[in-house]
């Protein structure tokens, strides 16, 4: 039994907006995923996926690459990114998974889950291109400082020797800091923070290793050949 992370599949089963058309690392990367996947994980792993999932944008558009991710081993924990514009309410979405039959999928939203005695915690997170000055931008960011503490503290109460934090955008990117999200993680004791959303040539400036006593780790499909990254037995 083993726990695995990866972000920013960006499937495309359903529509027609493959990521191929980027070339160099993204080209045959939907293959690659399943190939990957399959060489690596088995029904008893663990694999929490850090949002941009499906370029469908509805549901519906998304259910071919929610049967896929289905079709791989192991159990999967969904996180919001911003590209998941099928992202519903929880109710719609666990009977969208009920109606097809999709046993080994459940989000990552306003709760934890645990992989043994680690705690599994996140939210989407807030873009550092924002303007966080705007009204619009403020009320949003803050909901998700919301959902953060909320899903901290759910693993905090289990009394976890680990709490892992997935975020979709990173807290910490070049010369941007997210301030009170990483207030909130060292609040809790935060370990480790997993993050996706960078591609291509802002991955040179990406923050990896330790820092503020936080390990982060950039594990988006590109940056890791749309490998899952091993976290833990």
């Amino acid at each position: 039994m083993a726990l695995y992370t990866l972000a920013d599949l960006h499937l495309a089963t359903g529509v027609e907006k493959p990521m191929d058309i980027f070339g160099g690392r993204w080209q045959g990367y939907m293959e690659k995923i399943e190939r990957h996947w399959r060489a690596l994980v088995t029904p008893e792993d663990t694999v929490v996926l850090g949002g941009d999932i499906s370029w469908g944008i509805s549901l519906r558009e998304a259910q071919s690459d929610f049967a896929l991710i289905d079709s791989l081993p192991g159990r999967k924990l969904i996180l919001k990114g911003n590209h998941d514009l099928w992202w519903e309410t929880a109710a719609k979405m666990h009977r969208f998974l009920q109606e097809n039959g999709f046993t080994s999928i459940d989000f990552l939203h306003n709760n934890c889950f645990f992989y043994e005695k680690t705690a599994l915690c996140g939210t989407r997170g807030w873009p550092f291109e924002e303007d966080f000055s705007d009204p619009h931008n403020e009320k949003i960011f803050r909901r998700e400082l919301m959902r953060l503490e909320a899903s901290l503290k759910c693993g905090a109460e289990g009394k976890p020797e680990e709490i892992i934090c997935f975020l979709h955008y990173p807290p910490l990117y070049a010369n941007f800091r997210c301030g009170p999200m990483i207030a909130l993680m060292q609040k809790y004791g935060v370990q480790r923070c997993i993050y996706g959303h960078l591609h291509s040539d802002s991955l040179r400036w990406a923050v990896e290793g330790q820092q503020e006593g936080i390990e982060w780790h950039l594990v988006s499909g590109d940056h890791v050949d749309f490998t899952p990254v091993f976290l833990k037995k």
